[in-house]
C-alpha cells in the first residue's frame, strides 16, 4: 500500500456519512481528484469525458446515480458534510467533518497533482 493509499484510507474513514435524497445528482458535477483516487475508477473514453463536461457533470453518473459510488474521490465525499460544501436540500450527517480532517484533505489535494475525472 502506498503512502497515498494510506493517506486517502485514513480520510475516507474520517469523513462522515449520510443518505442523499434519491435521484438526486445536484452536487454531480466535473470535479478533479489524485491520480491515485483516479487509478481506482473505471476508465472513460475521451468522448465520455467530453460529453460529461459540456454537461458539467461527472463521467461516472449515470441514470440511477454514481455507478463509482463506493469509490467516488475525497472531493464528492465532502460535498453536505462541511459547511463549505453544502448540500443544497439542506442534507448532512448528524455531525459534520471535524475541521482539522477537512483541513487535511484540502492539504491532501493541494499537494498531489488533481486530474479532472
Amino acid at each position: 500500500m502506498t503512502p497515498n493509499s494510506q493517506t486517502i484510507r485514513f480520510l475516507r474513514q474520517r469523513i462522515p456519512s449520510f443518505e442523499c435524497i434519491v435521484g438526486c445528482h445536484d452536487c454531480c458535477g466535473p470535479v478533479t481528484t489524485s491520480p491515485e483516487e483516479m487509478s481506482r475508477l473505471p476508465r472513460k473514453t475521451a468522448a465520455e469525458h467530453e460529453t460529461a463536461l459540456a454537461e458539467l457533470s461527472c463521467p461516472h453518473l449515470a441514470e440511477k446515480g454514481c455507478t463509482v459510488y463506493l469509490e467516488r474521490p475525497l472531493i464528492c465525499r465532502l460535498f453536505g458534510t462541511t459547511p463549505a460544501l453544502p448540500c443544497p436540500h439542506g442534507r448532512r450527517p448528524e455531525f459534520m467533518i471535524a475541521p482539522q480532517i477537512e483541513q487535511q484533505i484540502h492539504h491532501y489535494m493541494a499537494s498531489t497533482r488533481q486530474v479532472l475525472v
